[in-house]
C-alpha cells in the first residue's frame, strides 16, 4: 500500500525516508529559487510638458506568479501633478513645469527589486530661428534629458536619419505639440538646396515624414520649367555650393501664427533667375499671408551695377546665405553674393509677416560703391529688445568717415539698423585697418554677431561681440558703437585675437564665450573665453580648449543645459564638405564637450564601433539643433538624429 503524501512527510521527519522524498514535502534538490529581477524600458526618456506622454514598460524575471510591478515617480506611488502621473500600465503624463524626474517600476512580489528611468521634461517653446534666439547666443537652457553624465558612447548615439533630396545648409528648426492630420507631433523642419521643405516627426524611429513641398511648383509660385539654380550659373566657378542652389539661409518660424518663412532661389532657361519669400503653414506646407512674393528692390545710388542713379537688386548675383529674422511682425532677409561675383552689395529687406506682398524696409550697405555683402558664415541678423538690427558686412567700399558725399558706404563694418520707420542706419563700428581688410579679402563680415545679456553691473549695459577672418573679436557698446578711428580701435570696449579666423557664430553661456574658428588651411580648437561682469570685459587668455582641432570652416557651437547645470557644448566638424575642401567629401562629425571645460570631450559620432553613429556627408556651416533630448544635424543627403539609445 502506497503511503499518503502526509505520511511520507512524517516518515521524512523521522529520518525514515530518502532524500528524494524531501521534494514531496516542499523541499528541492535543484538549487535555490530564482532571483527576481526588474528591467525598465526605455532606460531614459524626454517629453514636452503639456503635449507629450511616454509609455514605459517593465519586465520581471524570476517571478513565477506574474504579479508584475507597481509604478512611482520620484518615490510617489502613481506620481502626482507636481512630478507627473503614471498609470498602472506605465503611461507617464508629465507635469506642467520643466524638470528631471525618476520613474520607478517595483516588483509586487519583492519590493526590494526595482528599476528606474530618468525622464527629462522640457517646456521649450521651440527652436524657431537661427542659433536659437534673436540674441544668437546658441543656448537651449531647457534641456533636461541630456546631461554630462549620460552623453557617453554607451548610452548616447544615432537614433535614425531622414532622407532628403538635396544638401541641407539651413539649420533644422523644431516645434513641439503640432496637430497634423489629427495627430500631435513634435516636428522638425528641413529645407534643402533642391528647393524642398520637409516636416518630419522629431521623435519617430524609423523616420516619419509628415509632409513635403516643392517650393517651385505652381501652388508655391513656380512656373513651368523652373529648377534650382545650377551652380555654374552663379558665382565665379569655385564650386562653393554644388551642384545646385535653392534654399541656403535658415528659415524663421512664427509659432504664434504657425508660419515658416524662407527664401527660395531658382531659374528657367536663359537663365532667368527668381528669388521668392514664402510663408508656409507649419501643419500643411501650404502658402499663406499672400505668399509667395517675388524679391525686388532698388535704392538711389551710383554704385556697382547702377543705372541712371538707381541701384536695383540683382537676382542672379545676390546670394541669400544668412538666416532670416522675425522682429516685431516683420521678416528681415539679408544678402551677399555667390563667390564674390560682381556686381553685388549687401541688402536688407523687410516684409510684413502678415502680408508678405508689403515690403516695409530696404537698406543697402554700399549704394555708391560695391561689395559690403552680409555673409556672417550663415548666421543671421541680431535684434535687441527695441527691435534694432545688427549685422556685419564683408570687404567693400568704406567712406562713412568722409565729410563730403558719398559717405554712406559701409564695407567691413558692424551696423546698427533702426526698424521703427523703414530701415535706417543708427550707428556703426569699423576697424581701423579696414583698408587692409578690403585689400587682402580678410573681411570682418565672415563671422556672426552675438548679443550679450544686458549687464546689471559693470561699465556697459548693452554689449555685442563679433569677429572676422583676422581672428580678432570685437566687443562693442551697442549704445555707442564707436564708428571709425584711423589710428586705433580704443574707442570700443575691447578687441583681442581669439581664433584663426571666424566663419562662425560664437555661443555664450554662463559668462563663457565659445568660439571655434579656422581659415585658409589653419586649424584651431574650440576655445572658451571668460567674461567678467564687473569689468565688462573678457579674459583674453583661453579658459579651456578642446583637444580636437577643427579645420576650415571651423564650427558654430551651441549649448544645451538644465538651467545653469549640465552644460554641454555641441559642435559639428564639417571639414569634409567636399570640393574645394582639401579633405574632399567626408561625413560630418558631431562633438559634445563639457561646457565648464571643453578640454573634456564627452562623446563624438566617430567613437562607436561599426560606424554606428556616422552622419551623412558634411556641408558648410552646419549648426546642431538640440531639443527635447535629441540633437539634429543637416548633411548632404539626410538629417541625422541623435539621442539616448533605447
Amino acid at each position: 500500500m502506497r503511503a499518503s503524501r502526509g505520511l511520507r512527510c512524517i516518515f521524512s521527519i523521522l529520518g525514515l525516508a530518502s532524500v528524494a522524498l524531501l521534494g514531496a514535502c516542499g523541499g528541492s534538490s535543484s538549487g535555490p529559487p530564482p532571483i527576481i529581477r526588474v528591467a525598465i524600458h526605455p532606460a531614459g526618456a524626454s517629453v514636452v510638458a503639456g503635449s507629450q506622454t511616454q509609455q514605459f514598460s517593465a519586465t520581471v524575471t524570476g517571478e513565477p506568479n506574474g504579479r508584475g510591478v507597481t509604478w512611482a515617480v520620484d518615490g510617489v506611488a502613481g506620481g502626482n501633478s507636481a512630478v507627473g502621473a503614471i498609470s498602472p500600465a506605465g503611461l507617464y503624463t508629465p507635469p506642467a513645469s520643466a524638470g528631471r524626474h525618476t520613474v520607478t517600476a517595483t516588483s509586487v512580489t519583492d519590493s526590494t527589486k526595482s528599476a528606474s528611468s530618468a525622464v527629462g521634461v522640457t517646456d521649450l517653446a521651440g527652436i524657431s530661428t537661427y542659433h536659437y534666439d534673436l540674441a544668437r547666443d546658441g543656448v537651449n537652457a531647457q534641456e533636461f534629458a541630456l546631461t554630462t553624465a549620460n552623453v557617453r558612447a554607451t548610452n548616447f548615439g544615432k537614433l535614425f536619419s531622414c532622407a532628403v533630396d538635396g544638401a541641407v545648409y539651413a539649420e533644422t528648426l523644431w516645434l513641439p505639440g503640432l496637430n497634423i492630420n489629427g495627430y500631435v507631433h513634435n516636428v522638425i523642419f528641413v529645407a534643402t538646396q533642391h528647393d524642398s521643405l520637409y516636416a518630419f516627426d522629431a521623435d519617430a524611429s524609423p523616420c516619419q515624414q509628415l509632409w513635403h513641398v516643392n517650393l517651385l511648383d505652381a501652388t508655391h509660385g513656380g512656373i513651368a520649367g523652373e529648377t534650382p539654380v545650377l551652380w555654374s550659373d552663379v558665382g565665379s566657378g569655385y564650386q562653393d555650393i554644388i551642384p545646385e542652389i535653392g534654399v541656403t539661409g535658415t528659415p524663421v518660424i512664427d509659432p504664434a501664427s504657425g508660419t515658416l518663412y524662407l527664401i527660395s532661389k531658382s531659374e528657367t532657361s536663359g537663365p532667368l533667375l527668381y528669388q521668392r519669400l514664402h510663408a508656409i503653414d507649419v501643419t500643411t506646407g501650404n502658402e499663406k499671408f499672400n505668399a509667395p512674393t517675388n524679391i525686388s528692390a532698388s535704392v538711389a545710388g551710383t554704385g556697382d551695377g547702377s543705372s541712371g542713379g538707381m541701384l536695383t537688386f540683382n537676382l542672379q548675383s545676390e546670394g541669400q546665405r544668412t538666416g532670416l529674422a522675425l522682429v516685431k511682425g516683420v521678416v528681415y532677409i539679408c544678402w551677399a553674393s555667390h563667390e564674390d561675383t560682381y556686381p553685388y552689395h549687401g541688402w536688407i529687406l523687410g516684409y510684413n509677416a502678415a502680408n508678405v506682398q508689403k515690403q516695409v524696409g530696404v537698406f543697402n550697405t554700399t549704394p555708391n560703391g560695391g561689395l559690403g555683402g552680409i555673409w556672417m558664415g550663415g548666421g543671421a541678423a541680431v535684434a535687441d529688445a527695441s527691435g534694432n538690427l545688427y549685422v556685419s558686412t564683408g570687404n567693400g567700399v568704406f567712406d562713412a568717415n568722409m565729410v563730403s558725399v558719398p559717405n554712406n558706404d559701409y564695407g567691413d563694418s558692424l551696423l546698427k539698423i533702426g526698424t521703427s520707420s523703414g530701415l535706417n542706419l543708427l550707428d556703426y563700428f569699423t576697424p581701423d585697418d579696414q583698408a587692409t581688410l578690403a585689400l587682402y579679402d580678410t573681411d570682418l563680415g565672415s563671422g556672426g554677431i552675438v548679443l550679450l545679456p544686458d549687464q546689471t553691473a559693470g561699465p556697459v549695459a548693452h554689449l555685442l561681440i563679433s569677429g572676422g577672418k583676422e581672428g580678432i573679436l570685437y566687443l562693442v557698446d551697442r549704445d555707442n558703437m564707436g564708428k571709425f578711428q584711423s589710428v586705433s580701435n580704443n574707442q570700443i570696449v575691447q578687441n583681442f585675437f581669439a581664433d584663426q579666423g571666424s566663419f562662425t557664430t560664437p555661443a555664450f553661456w554662463q559668462n563663457n564665450l565659445y568660439v571655434a574658428g579656422a581659415y585658409q588651411g589653419n586649424t584651431d580648437n574650440l576655445r572658451t573665453y571668460s567674461f567678467t561682469p564687473a569689468s565688462g570685459q573678457f579674459n583674453t587668455t583661453t579658459a579651456s580648449a578642446s583637444v580636437h582641432s577643427f579645420f576650415f570652416p571651423g564650427a558654430t557651437p551651441v549649448v544645451s543645459s538644465s538651467g545653469t547645470t549640465n552644460g554641454i557644448v555641441w559642435a559639428v566638424d564639417t571639414a569634409g564638405y567636399g570640393f574645394p575642401s582639401p579633405k574632399n567629401t567626408l561625413p560630418a562629425v558631431l562633438y559634445a564637450f563639457d561646457a565648464n571645460n571643453v578640454g573634456l570631450e564627452l562623446w563624438d559620432s566617430s567613437q562607436a564601433l561599426n560606424q554606428r553613429d556616422q552622419a551623412g556627408n558634411a556641408v558648410k556651416f552646419t549648426v546642431p539643433t538640440v531639443a527635447n533630448g535629441r540633437v539634429y544635424i543637416g548633411t548632404r543627403t539626410e538629417v541625422d538624429v541623435y539621442g539616448l539609445l533605447p
